[in-house]
């Protein structure tokens, strides 16, 4: 946290009344956050809460065609003074607009490279133009040491954006997983009076060298200050329908990419990719092959700069942890599996047993892809049963599977077949899409997003192993948020020490955190209680606020929302709603950059309408967000602004 002290209240004041009430950056409120206390006399922040706003209506469609925030912040110090701040919501593009490339010239943010760093262009409208992405989403706003970038004349700050896919080509068919996925460096000018954030600069980060990206999902910020992306849905290189992306989607990828369908390896996708900010505004990638290949959303990395935890983004998923061999450096380490010893449900705490996948560096397994390993060399996964005791019967993605691992290939299947090899092994892959993760550092918590929970969760259902200890009686399949208990001094199951003092032994729901399904859809079509969370996704923990900030990716509310939840006081408050159709994506809670606090949020696919959710909305909200947000095409990357409300104090 920020070693700065702590403004007087009257001093704090001084500097917000200066402030313009247009845009400001969320560090408006950011001064009383960043310190432990001022001088002798001076009140110390106590805490911060957040107001609800209510859900858009079609009596105002406007602002359910729109990024709409109605809520505020109420800021609290030590002599019972409150101050109150109006929340606002600032992009700094529209994805498709012509952005600053800090040569002199523009280029199209969100835009879509091949492999030669060649624009790819949508041909299949009237007029050809580039392919750029509807669909924005992690995001790391970060600073680095000497920074200096032509045009900022504030202190330069860094956004690192990722781009999962887009949605549709110009002939309207589906382009998901076809593009490889483009990552930028935004260079911003903080203004050292307000906080307020300016984009000067958009760099295109060259990810040829990595062999082009894979469906970038959620992503975090590193402790030492990288962006940690992810590549979610990983090709299936069996083909089985196993988890992953069939083949012929890898194909159409590889052809945008490549120029060439059989070019691409699936072996080469759903990794842990890295990037480095530059002080010049510039990032360079690397990619880690040592992580499992999964499918890879929003991981957290432990304060020890070793441990890093992961969700799995898939139907019959798990929790997967890694440990670095250095702090610092996740290039090498242990790679373990969970396994629940007791069963999981709404209401129970269930232990957690740690299997050991195998231990590799990111080298040894890229050498493997690299020297043309293939499927049928790492082991047998049949979909029929062989009748052979030597095979393991599984189930991933509700698929029956008998797997066997080829004499001598354990280290390729832990790494490069890491759902099988876990599920042979063992682990309670029974997840249903586990997506974000963070971390509360104060009480060693760790948090998972379970986006739905049916399926493989419930008992008798499809894909549900009763043994692997995740059972529930009935499907909520507006899901809930997972908390999970962390400890030191544990051993595996196989009883070697786990050299970590930040492992997950027990996790339990949040009950006021799981979602409500209706029996019959509401007035505006939402099929999921609209005042409680629905089918979370982001995840991110203020540690200043005590908060936990939740973005919804639901096909159960007709407008996703942004919710903010303090584990202490439990209050549940929803501060923004996405677009109708749109997904909240790009979250992340900044408690301190110069001073200032930023929350940060992009929505992605606005418009994206779905039968029968929509049904009574979209005659009236699709032409506002056509007209919003270019044709459906594009999206939004920003973050939330605060502004000082009247009165200034409540004494």
């Amino acid at each position: 946290m920020s070693a700065h002290p702590l403004p007087s209240r009257r001093k704090a004041l001084q500097v917000l009344a200066g402030a313009p009430l247009l845009p400001l950056g969320s560090g408006a409120m950011a001064s009383l956050l960043s310190g432990c206390g001022g001088g002798d006399d001076d009140p110390s922040y106590v805490s911060a809460a957040f107001t609800s706003m209510p859900a858009p209506t079609l009596a105002n469609a406007a602002a359910m065609a729109t990024t709409t925030v109605d809520s505020t912040l109420q800021v609290k110090f030590s002599d019972q003074t409150t101050r109150s701040y109006t929340l606002g919501y600032q992009p700094f593009f529209i994805t498709g607009d012509l952005v600053p490339d800090g040569k002199g010239g523009t280029i199209v943010a969100g835009g879509y490279y091949d492999i030669h760093n060649q624009p790819i262009m949508d041909t299949t409208g009237s007029t050809p133009r580039q392919f750029f992405s509807d669909c924005p989403d992690g995001m790391s706003l970060l600073t680095v040491p000497n920074a200096k970038v032509d045009g900022v004349k504030g202190k330069p700050v860094f956004a690192v954006v990722q781009f999962e896919y887009t949605t549709r080509n110009l002939k309207g068919d589906s382009m998901y997983g076809m593009l490889p996925s483009p990552i930028a460096v935004l260079t911003l000018d903080q203004d050292p009076n307000t906080g307020k954030l300016s984009l000067v600069k958009y760099h295109n980060v060259d990810t040829s060298g990595v062999k082009g990206l894979w469906i970038t999902c959620g992503a975090s910020l590193s402790p030492w200050g990288t962006h940690l992306s992810s590549e979610e849905y990983e090709p299936d290189a069996f083909d089985q329908g196993a988890l992953g992306q069939p083949l012929a989607t890898l194909k159409g990828f590889s052809q945008n990419l490549f120029g060439d369908p059989a070019k691409a390896n699936p072996y080469d996708y759903g990794h842990l990719p890295e990037v480095t900010v530059n002080p010049d505004g510039t990032g360079s990638i690397q990619k880690h092959y040592c992580l499992g290949r999964i499918s890879h959303e929003l991981i957290q990395v432990m304060p020890d700069n070793r441990t890093v935890l992961m969700g799995d983004d898939a139907t019959n998923g798990a929790l997967f942890m890694f440990v670095a061999d250095k702090e610092k450096d996740l290039s090498a380490g242990t790679l373990y599996a969970a396994k629940y010893t007791s069963v999981l449900n709404a209401t129970t705490s269930a232990a957690i047993s740690w299997i050991n996948l195998g231990h590799a560096s990111s080298a040894e397994v890229k050498a493997l892809v690299d020297g043309g390993i293939k499927a049928s060399d790492i082991m047998e996964s049949l979909t029929t049963d062989p009748g052979d005791a030597s095979y393991t019967k599984i189930v991933l993605n509700k698929k029956t599977l008998w797997v066997k691992v080829k004499p001598g290939q354990e280290k390729a299947a832990a790494f490069l077949e890491t759902h099988r090899y876990a599920a042979l092994k063992g682990a309670s892959t029974a997840f249903t899409k586990m997506e974000g993760t963070t971390v509360n550092v104060k009480d060693k918590k760790a948090y998972s997003a379970i986006s739905a929970i049916k399926d493989s969760m419930v008992s008798g259902k499809s894909g549900n192993v009763p043994a692997l200890n995740v059972n529930f009686p009935a499907a909520i399949n507006a899901g809930g948020v997972l908390e999970h208990t962390m400890t030191g001094g544990q051993k595996d199951s196989a009883g070697a020490a786990i050299h970590s003092d930040w492992v997950p032994t027990s996790s339990q729901f949040i009950a006021p955190l799981l979602g409500e399904d209706l029996t019959t859809p509401d007035a505006l079509g939402n099929t999921a209680n609209a005042d409680k969370i629905s089918m979370p996704d982001n995840l991110k923990f203020s540690e200043k606020m005590r908060t936990l900030f939740i973005g919804e990716d639901s096909g159960m509310h007709v407008n996703n929302f942004l919710w903010a939840y303090n584990v202490d006081t439990k209050q549940l408050s929803r501060v923004l709603s996405t677009p109708s159709g749109a997904e909240s994506t790009g979250l992340q809670a900044v408690d301190e950059i110069n001073g200032w606090t930023y929350i940060m949020s992009n929505f992605q696919h606005p418009g994206d309408w779905e039968s029968p959710l929509h049904d009574v909305v979209k005659p009236v909200l699709d032409p506002l967000i056509r007209a919003n947000y270019k044709d459906r095409y594009g999206a939004a990357v920003g973050y939330l602004t605060a502004t000082p409300t009247q009165p200034k104090l409540h004494w």
